[in-house]
């Protein structure tokens, strides 16, 4: 089994380690200290020797930062996980909205007299800090780059992550890593720059066509690479990684102590991600004398833009995760049936969650799961991103909602499904939140839109129905995904801030919700990919892009107030699982077949 259900942190930890921070600080005449969530790559995941976060405050979010002063500390989470924060972390730490209260602002009105604030420059890009001290000015209040505070402290930090590499086949990533190479080297002579810096390790096991394990649940390698203007590229990673590898001409693998050394002999303009680059790496650049011209990283878009074979292995890895999915939904279906008859059966998340992963692995392709499956029912499930421990596990009774986000890493392709299932007969008003999400997902899924939309304008279609109702959710409505890569990908998102407009070739997630805390929580997800739409007849002759779903698995219609849905609605529904009973019947047992087609059955 990949998903372990041990609590990672144990509260009563982590005042102590607050306290030694302090008396750190102290002593070396520091006012507070910044610890992100972060690590040098800036990805959501980190390996376990870079959970600094967690190790200082017991929080185990994706995102988030704590700023340690002599009288308090501030956890700044998003609506994502505050809830979660609350639950994780003890009153030493005061959680602080975020983005919504700014963090100059809060500074300023925590150290009215100033002071000075460290931080690591390994862990914050250009963007993070300048934005901070414009926001500070005369404020009186500094920022000076430190060597990390917590790695002093933290005796028994696990060591870095040492996982063999692989190659990625060239007939699933579509290209050789040569023709990648010349196209984003013809780019940089376009701009006139002699290289860029590439410090996230999806884009760098993108180019290379490459995969690892130095991270949980996403099958990179961790190092840094620097693209010259020829095609030629440094990789910087420890090299018994890539040992076994056959790399192609033109790539040489260097330890990463070559890497600062490396970044002073180079002739600018260098080209670097503002938003993702290290501050660090901007330092010794400066330092050196070597011009900068900030643009996004050059494998982001090209990355997102799948090819037909990474298109095609995503069709088919849905097709064969959509069968698990069915085999899991009907054991679960009758698990729930029992469970209504035999209230004194125990039936826990964990349980359905190990199931789940039973249902994938019995594929025999799963090379792990894409995220710790997200098995909440009831309350827990209006934890966004709640992660079921020994310590959580709930008991299931009826009339709960089970939310059951998850997903799986395959050779071919990344999955991310979210399914809201009733355990036997809910509430009125858990049905109607339910009909409003589906809604909302439905009209997504129907989108038509011209060239040069961006998911910006796209995210309020998932949203209107909840609106209406005078509901939300404190969560973008959809993420990108990668091809054997990270579930969490951008540059594209459907979100109120971005500004990417939508190409062919790209997946992302369709996933609206709603959280009632406390009582349920409720989210469906599909994922689609941007293909090429025409107008309905009389309509302009624009470029017109519509989505393509991927994900295949029956909604729970059980949980549709049908009178709520317009006849497009119904019939997208109908049309949807006319083709999932279809495509996946073929695929499944016996039994999951007849459970199948009744799930599947027209509204």
């Amino acid at each position: 089994m990949f998903q372990t259900y041990t609590a990672s942190t144990r509260p009563d930890d982590h005042p102590p380690r607050l306290t030694a921070l302090r008396a750190r600080l102290r002593a070396a005449g520091i006012a507070g200290y910044i610890q992100p969530r972060a690590d040098a790559h800036q990805g959501e995941y980190v390996a376990a020797c870079d959970d600094r976060l967690a190790w200082l405050t017991g929080f185990t979010g994706a995102a988030g930062f704590c700023i340690v002063l002599p009288d308090r500390a501030g956890l700044f989470v998003d609506g994502r996980y505050r809830m979660q924060a609350r639950l994780q972390c003890t009153a030493d730490f005061t959680p602080v909205n975020w983005p919504e209260t700014k963090v100059s602002d809060w500074l300023r009105a925590v150290l009215p007299d100033g002071g000075v604030i460290g931080f690591d420059p390994w862990l914050h890009t250009p963007d993070e800090i300048e934005t901070l001290e414009a926001g500070l000015g005369d404020s009186g209040i500094e920022l000076r780059a430190l060597a990390n505070q917590i790695d002093l402290l933290w005796h028994d930090r696990p060591a870095p992550p040492a996982a063999p590499a692989r190659a990625y086949p060239e007939a699933l990533a579509g290209l050789p890593s040569s023709a990648k190479r010349a196209q984003l080297a013809s780019a940089l002579r376009e701009a006139r720059q002699s290289a860029t810096v590439l410090t996230q390790p999806d884009s760098i096991c993108w180019l290379l066509n490459i995969r690892g394990g130095d991270l949980p649940r996403v099958p990179v390698i961790q190092g840094f690479a620097i693209v010259h203007d020829d095609g030629r590229v440094d990789l910087f990673t420890n090299p018994e990684k890539v040992a076994t590898l056959t790399l192609e001409k033109g790539v040489q693998v260097r330890p990463v102590v070559a890497f600062e050394p490396a970044l002073r002999t180079l002739s600018g303009p260098v080209r670097l991600d503002k938003a993702t680059v290290p501050l660090q790496v901007v330092s010794v650049l400066r330092e050196a004398d070597v011009s900068i011209a900030y643009m996004q990283d050059p494998c982001a878009l090209p990355k997102a833009r799948k090819t037909e074979a990474e298109l095609a292995g995503a069709r088919a890895a849905h097709l064969r995760d959509g069968a698990a999915m069915v085999e899991f939904l009907s054991w679960l279906d009758a698990q729930a049936a029992i469970l209504v008859a035999q209230p004194d059966r125990v039936l826990t998340e964990i349980d359905i969650a190990r199931k789940l992963e039973a249902c994938r692995s019995a594929t025999g392709t799963l090379e792990d799961i894409s995220f710790d499956t997200i098995a909440g029912s009831g309350p827990n499930g209006a934890i966004v991103h709640y992660r079921v421990s020994e310590d959580t596990n709930r008991r299931l009774v009826p009339g709960d909602l089970m939310l059951v986000d998850s997903g799986g890493q395959y050779l071919d392709g990344t999955t991310d499904i979210t399914r809201t299932i009733a355990i036997g007969p809910v509430g009125t008003r858990e049905a109607e939140c339910f009909t409003l999400v589906l809604q909302g997902m439905i009209a997504l899924s129907r989108a038509r839109f011209p060239r040069g939309v961006a998911g910006g304008h796209l995210d309020a279609l998932a949203r209107y129905p909840l609106w209406l109702a005078g509901l939300d959710y404190d969560h973008g409505t959809g993420h990108g995904v990668g091809a054997f890569l990270s579930v969490h990908e951008g540059p594209q998102r459907l979100s109120r801030i971005s500004t990417v407009p939508l190409a062919e070739g790209m997946i992302l997630s369709n996933e609206p919700g709603y959280y009632a805390e406390g009582a349920f929580g409720i989210r469906l997800e599909n994922l689609v990919t941007v293909r090429k739409g025409q107008p309905p007849e009389g309509g302009d002759a624009r470029d017109w892009l519509e989505f393509e779903t991927l994900t295949l698995a029956p909604i729970d219609r059980r949980l549709v107030l049908t009178s709520l849905l317009s006849a497009g609605e119904r019939l997208w529904l109908d049309r949807y699982h006319a083709r999932v009973a279809t495509l996946l019947s073929p695929l499944v047992s016996e039994r999951a077949a007849q459970w199948l087609r009744a799930a599947c059955a027209p509204l």
